[in-house]
C-alpha cells in the first residue's frame, strides 16, 4: 500500500497556518483591487468632465473601462485549467494580473494622453481592467480554496469591506492628484501601490511546501494535485452538475435580485440628487464616496460580526426586510425627496445595505461551490449579479415609459421580494456544525425515546 507524504511545515508566512494571515491578505488584495477601479470609474471620468470632454466622450471611456468586467466570466475557467500548482493554486495568477496592471499604468504615464485622446484613455482603462478582472476572480478563488468554515463571514466583510476602502481612497487620493500633477501623476502613484502588493504576494505561500517564485524550491501541494482537473470536458462537466442543483439553482435569483439595487439605485442617485435637491456632480460624488466609505468600514466589522454570531442565511434575510422598509419608504415618500436630510439617508442606507448584503451572501456562494472549480463556480455566482446590475440599469432607462423615476422603485422591490422569499423558504447549506448538531439532536431524540439515557458529550478529539 502506498502512503502520500505530508509536505513539510514551510518557514515563513504561509496562509494555511494562520487565520489572521489570511484575512489581512484577503483585505489588502481587495484594497488594491479597488484603487484602479477608483482610478478609472471615477477620478478619470471626472477630470474629463472637469476639462470639458462632452458626454459621449466620457461615456466611451467608462464603457470600455467596465467591459472587462462583464467579460470575466471567462477568466473562471481559465484559471481552473491552468495554473502552475508549485507556487499554489491562485497566487501566480494574482502576480501575473498585477505585472499587468503595473506594465499598462506605467505605459499610461508615459504616453500621457490628454482629455481629448478617447481611445487611448479607454484602450488603457480597458487593459488596467481586464487584469484587475483576472485578480478579482483569483483572490475570489483563493478565499474559496483557503478559508476555513467558520471565518468565511468574516473574510467577506473584510473583502468587501477593503474593496470600498480602496476605491474610495483612489478616488480621493487620484482626484488630487490628477488636478495638481496631472494624469501621469495618478497613473504612477497606482503602480506604485500595486507593485507593494505584488512585493506582498511574493513573500508568502498558500501552502506548506510550495514555492515562493518559479525559479525557488518547492513542489505542488498533495490537496492541490488531487483536485486539478487537466482536461476541459472534466471542468465542464463538474461545473454543470455543481452549477445544476436545485439549491444552486434557487441561489440564483437572490444574486440576480442583489444586483438589480445596485444597477437601478447607482443610476437613480444622481438623478433624485441633480432633479429634486439640486446637487451638483461635485455633491453627489463626495456623497456617494463618503457612503461607500462608511459601508466599507461597516462591513469589515458590523458585516463580519453578524455572519459569525447569527448565520449568513438570518443576516442575509434581515438586510433584504431593511431593504425593502427603505424601498417602501422613498417610494411612497416622493414629495419628500428634495429634503436634503431624506436624501443622504437614502444613499447612505441603500449603499450600506447593498454591501453588507453581498457580505452575508458570500458565504453562501462559497459554500455552494465545488472545491475542484471554485473560480469557475464563483465566478458564475458573481456574474449573475453582474447581470442584475445591468438589468437594473437597463429598468431605470425605461422609467419614464413606466410612469416615471418613482417606479424603478417597484422593479428593485419586485427583485429583493423575490431574494427574501427564497431565503425564507429554501434550505441553503449552513456551516457543518449546524448539521453536526442536527444529527447529534436526532440522535439524543431517538437514545431518550426507547429509555436511554442522554447522550455523553464528545470529547475535543472525538
Amino acid at each position: 500500500m502506498t502512503t502520500q507524504t505530508t509536505p513539510a511545515r514551510s518557514a515563513g508566512l504561509v496562509l494555511e497556518h494562520s487565520r489572521a494571515l489570511r484575512l489581512f491578505t484577503l483585505f489588502i488584495l481587495y484594497v488594491g483591487q479597488g484603487m484602479p477601479i477608483g482610478l478609472f470609474w471615477f477620478a478619470i471620468p471626472a477630470w474629463m468632465a472637469v476639462n470639458g470632454a462632452p458626454a459621449a466622450d466620457v461615456g466611451s471611456v467608462a464603457a470600455l473601462t467596465a467591459l472587462p468586467w462583464s467579460l470575466k466570466l471567462i477568466n473562471g475557467f481559465i484559471m481552473d485549467r491552468y495554473t502552475f500548482l508549485p507556487m499554489g493554486r491562485r497566487r501566480v495568477w494574482i502576480i501575473g494580473a498585477q505585472g499587468v496592471m503595473i506594465a499598462f499604468l506605467v505605459i499610461a504615464a508615459l504616453i500621457d494622453p490628454g482629455v481629448t485622446d478617447v481611445a487611448i484613455l479607454g484602450g488603457i482603462g480597458f487593459a488596467v481592467n481586464m487584469a484587475t478582472t483576472f485578480q478579482d476572480v483569483a483572490v475570489d478563488g483563493l478565499a474559496v480554496d483557503i478559508m476555513s468554515e467558520d471565518e468565511r463571514a468574516r473574510g467577506s466583510g473584510m473583502m468587501f469591506g477593503g474593496q470600498s476602502i480602496g476605491i474610495a481612497t483612489a478616488t480621493a487620493i487620484c482626484g488630487f492628484v490628477i488636478e495638481d500633477f496631472g494624469a501621469p501623476a495618478a497613473f504612477l502613484i497606482v503602480a506604485a501601490i500595486i507593485l507593494a502588493l505584488c512585493v506582498y504576494i511574493a513573500a508568502f505561500r498558500e501552502r506548506d511546501g510550495e514555492r515562493l517564485m518559479p525559479w525557488s524550491g518547492g513542489a505542488s501541494h498533495p490537496r492541490n494535485l488531487a483536485i486539478q482537473l487537466e482536461a476541459w470536458w472534466p471542468l465542464l462537466k463538474s461545473t454543470f452538475l455543481s452549477m445544476g442543483k436545485l439549491v444552486s439553482l434557487l441561489w440564483l435569483p437572490v444574486l440576480f435580485g442583489r444586483g438589480i439595487l445596485y444597477g437601478g439605485f447607482t443610476g437613480a442617485t444622481p438623478l433624485i440628487g441633480a432633479n429634486y435637491g439640486g446637487w451638483d456632480t461635485s455633491e453627489i460624488a463626495s456623497l456617494t464616496a463618503t457612503a461607500g466609505l462608511v459601508a466599507g468600514v461597516l462591513c469589515m466589522t458590523l458585516g463580519g460580526w453578524l455572519g459569525d454570531r447569527y448565520g449568513a442565511k438570518r443576516i442575509a434575510i434581515m438586510w433584504c426586510a431593511l431593504q425593502l422598509t427603505m424601498i417602501t419608504a422613498m417610494y411612497l415618500g416622493q414629495e419628500f425627496w428634495g429634503n436634503p436630510v431624506v436624501f443622504m439617508a437614502f444613499v447612505y442606507s441603500w449603499i450600506a445595505m447593498d454591501m453588507l448584503l453581498t457580505v452575508a451572501a458570500l458565504p453562501i456562494s462559497m459554500r455552494l461551490c465545488d472545491p475542484k472549480v471554485a473560480a469557475t463556480q464563483f465566478t458564475i455566482y458573481m456574474a449573475v449579479s453582474n447581470f442584475g446590475i445591468s438589468f437594473g440599469a437597463f429598468m431605470l432607462g425605461k422609467t419614464d415609459a413606466m410612469g416615471g423615476l418613482s417606479s424603478i422603485f417597484l422593479v428593485v422591490g419586485a427583485g429583493i421580494v423575490v431574494a427574501l422569499s427564497l431565503l425564507l423558504l429554501v434550505k441553503y447549506p449552513r456551516r457543518p456544525e449546524y448539521y453536526a448538531k442536527q444529527a447529534q439532536a436526532a440522535m439524543m431524540f431517538e437514545r431518550v425515546g426507547k429509555g436511554g439515557g442522554p447522550l455523553p458529550e464528545r470529547s475535543a478529539a472525538s
